[in-house]
């Protein structure tokens, strides 16, 4: 085999219903130059048998790893270390990239000279088939420099699985031992290791799959709390990098826009959770460690209302936050999405 152009990383914990879908469309990509390598973590089903019948058959392509069980970001990270492609990517193994996923991203990167490739994707009911949506395929095709003057990098798309990263850029960056919000934290630590052009095509690439059972459906205060803690570690990391002052306006926005709105929406539907409380918590938690964030630049009016609807929006929740009435957001969130039907994507 030449020299590996993309290494892609498969984590896999159970799921055999779903993973030979997956292995399929990797190992029938149209770009030759890969290596796919699959980290079985612990899976107690036919999983690990499943991805050595791949080794097997496509020794050439197929590469596999197997732990003892430690979440999937410990899989993720351990696969990033086997890597050995110029770039590399990341695959849910119950997820479907088209067959020219890594092509069209590699050619795009290549083409640019781009640090990370994005691409569109769409996000499938499992159960039925429909597409829910499609995403990131309102920028056409377009080039962007990494601004930190620039609030683009913290509302750019973070998943993981429709991106191509320099493996030289992000090859020391390891996920963070807990759940969510990892592949945000990976995409911003990646700008902050040095990623600098950006590259975007709006071919849709990727097929996310939802499940009933996925983490987003059972968020919970200790959720909210590993999330605290990966903040506050990529604050720290700014410090080591010498570029916290250059940094902290993005940060601010980042804390605000995953703790006081994503995920406080989410956490919202724990019925054993006291939102009063958790919203008063984040409140807190945000004047001691993103003390900026209530005369955030990114967040004024006049920042704002001309980037359009979802803008404005977001400067309504900041000002509810900031006028100590957050429970007024979540309420009017919540009769969007269960009485109107209308998700709204932050």
């Amino acid at each position: 085999m030449s020299e590996v152009k993309v290494s892609i990383v498969v984590p896999i914990y159970n799921l055999e219903k779903y993973v030979p879908r997956c292995l399929d469309a990797l190992v029938n990509q149209t770009l030759e130059e890969i290596e796919i390598l699959c980290v079985d973590d612990g899976s107690k089903d036919s999983a690990p048998q499943i991805i050595e019948d791949y080794k097997t058959r496509y020794p050439n392509k197929v590469k596999t790893f197997h732990k003892e069980n430690g979440g999937e970001w410990s899989a993720r990270t351990y696969g990033l270390k086997q890597a050995t492609g110029e770039y590399v990517g990341f695959i849910d193994s119950d997820d479907v990239p088209e067959i020219t996923w890594a092509e069209k991203l590699y050619t795009a990167a290549k083409k640019n000279d781009a640090d990370i490739a994005f691409s569109g994707y769409d996000r499938v009911d499992l159960d039925t088939g429909k597409t829910v949506s499609t995403e990131m395929t309102r920028y056409g095709i377009m080039n962007k420099e990494v601004d930190f003057n620039d609030d683009f990098i913290v509302y750019a798309n973070p998943s993981l699985w429709n991106k191509l990263y320099r493996r030289d850029l992000v090859k020391d960056i390891e996920f963070l031992p807990f759940r969510g919000c990892n592949d945000t934290l990976f995409l911003i630590h990646s700008y902050m290791s040095g990623a600098k052009k950006l590259t975007f095509i709006p071919d849709v690439l990727y097929h996310y799959y939802l499940r009933s059972s996925s983490q987003i459906h059972n968020m919970n205060k200790q959720d909210l709390e590993n999330l605290k803690k990966y903040l506050l570690v990529t604050k720290e990391n700014s410090k080591e990098l010498g570029i916290e002052e250059e940094f902290k306006a993005d940060l601010e926005v980042m804390a605000f826009l995953h703790l006081a709105i994503s995920w406080a929406f989410m956490v919202s539907y724990n019925k054993e959770v006291n939102m009063k409380e958790i919203q008063k918590d984040i409140i807190k938690f945000l004047d001691e460690n993103f003390s900026g964030w209530r005369k955030n630049k990114f967040y004024k009016l006049s920042h704002c209302f001309p980037k359009g609807l979802k803008f404005i929006c977001i400067w309504g929740v900041h000002l509810f936050y900031r006028m100590g009435l957050p429970g007024v957001y979540i309420k009017v969130n919540r009769f969007l999405l269960d009485v109107v039907k209308l998700e709204v994507k932050w």
